[in-house]
């Protein structure tokens, strides 16, 4: 429907005229147009205007400037609500319009918000599957996940993974189906490994560790399928079996442990041998991101007004308030490691062990900092890792040297965390494709496990 009441015809002229002109007029005068032409013509304009606000939102001259940036998506995302239900792009519009707008939220530390955007967003993707404008009644939630894990709500987080991963199953049951009754192959995807990786994390956040368990083993189990046609890289497989050998190991389930890392170590045998089967880009946020969620029991858990990273999420999907915050301690890290390992100079046995472990808190967050900037680890990372593990070779010696003293506790547990160092640098080198001192490492941390 059209409204011309009580609009200057005048201005309404102008805005098609500059429309109309030989050359393009640039973001911020379309958007005044559109302005415009959306009280007359809303059926026909207010998808421009949504689509010309979100590129005006990341124009280079209010990159500096939250506040504005933070006006234009809100604007966004009110042309986006008054687009027509009829509109066959409304669904796909309004809720990336409502996912700009939820990070500049969270950018500007208003959560509450951002959580309540993240909401709408979930309630769009349903009412759009409902009308037939978007395929998954699921669409649009990720977010909302992710906020709630920020927020340390793990067991919502969990359910709203869990039905994503279920309605993804379902549907590609279904075209297997249909795809067997036409006779017709069929590559269907299942859920993503990655929905499953979050919501093992969550499951596993939430105390649902048996659970978390069985969804990653799924994880491993598509990977190792893959693996079997050349359909993944052999590194991904290594470094999920070794996440699932530490999931284990927390189970108290030994024998599995030691299963699923001989299992990576004979696929770690073959990357030594002749490298990978295919050459593969682009499979680091794997590595990183299952080496910062072995890390998480060692970090903060949210607090009302300090959210925590939601750990087993790519970095990249993390909030902007969350990513800042998680870069930002970096430096506090470095200096309470220097400190540590000054005072572990004095006393060995007592200092040590917090100071590897305090170190691979930071060697954790070194990786994530760098894998999100660029693809080259091997240089900027490689003394970190090789600092962690000498930290911890010395943790050892000094707990064999007292085991006399204070038993056997102190050295098991030292040589455990001289296996996780190992490991950790070995997975490391796998990663930079360094695959003959990754074996070698890893093999040493296997020697260390028994």
């Amino acid at each position: 429907m059209d409204h011309t009441e009580n609009v200057d015809q005048d201005a309404v002229l102008r805005a098609r005229t500059m429309l109309l002109g030989s050359g393009r007029p640039d973001v911020g005068r379309q958007v005044e147009a559109y302005r415009v032409l959306s009280a007359v013509s809303p059926l026909t304009y207010l998808p421009k205007l949504t689509e010309a606000l979100l590129s005006y939102g990341y124009e280079p001259e209010v990159r500096d400037l939250p506040d504005v940036r933070l006006a234009r998506h809100a604007e966004a995302a009110a042309a986006a609500r008054r687009i027509d239900a009829g509109e066959h792009n409304r669904t796909e519009l309004l809720v990336r319009a409502l996912s700009t707008y939820r990070r500049q939220l969270c950018a500007a530390g208003q959560r509450a918000e951002a959580l309540a955007v993240c909401e709408e967003m979930a309630e769009a993707g349903r009412w759009g599957f409902t009308h037939g404008q978007v395929s998954s009644p699921v669409y649009g939630q990720g977010p909302l996940a992710v906020v709630l894990a920020e927020e340390g709500r793990h067991r919502e987080a969990a359910e709203l993974c869990g039905e994503s991963v279920r309605i993804a199953r379902s549907k590609s049951s279904a075209e297997d189906s249909e795809s067997r009754a036409t006779s017709e192959s069929s590559e269907a995807p299942e859920a993503s490994s990655w929905e499953l990786l979050e919501w093992a994390a969550e499951l596993d956040a939430a105390g649902c560790h048996d659970a978390a368990l069985e969804v990653f083993a799924d994880i491993v189990a598509v990977s190792r399928a893959k693996a079997a046609r050349n359909g993944t890289a052999l590194a991904i497989l290594i470094w999920q079996l070794v996440h699932r050998a530490g999931m284990l190991d927390a189970a108290g389930q030994r024998v599995e442990a030691r299963a699923a890392r001989l299992e990576a170590l004979a696929f770690l045998s073959e990357l030594d041998r002749t490298g990978e089967r295919e050459s593969w880009s682009n499979i680091l946020t794997w590595w990183v991101t299952l080496y910062a969620l072995s890390g998480r029991s060692a970090e903060p858990p949210p607090r009302p007004g300090s959210p925590a990273p939601p750990f087993g999420s790519p970095f990249l999907d993390w909030s902007p308030d969350v990513q800042q915050a998680y870069v930002d301690g970096l430096a506090a890290l470095e200096e309470q490691a220097a400190g540590l390992k000054e005072a572990a100079r004095a006393e060995p046995s007592g200092r040590l062990p917090e100071a590897v472990a305090l170190h691979r808190r930071l060697t954790i967050r070194a990786a994530v900092r760098r894998e999100n900037r660029s693809h080259l680890i091997l240089k900027p990372l490689r003394p970190l890792f090789d600092e962690g593990v000498a930290l911890a070779r010395d943790a050892a010696d000094a707990a064999a040297a007292a085991a006399d003293e204070a038993g056997t506790a102190g050295k098991e547990q030292s040589r455990e965390a001289l296996a996780r160092a190992l490991t950790d640098r070995s997975m490391f080198l796998v990663a930079a494709k360094q695959y003959g001192e990754a074996h070698d490492d890893y093999r040493e941390a296997l020697g260390l496990l028994g």
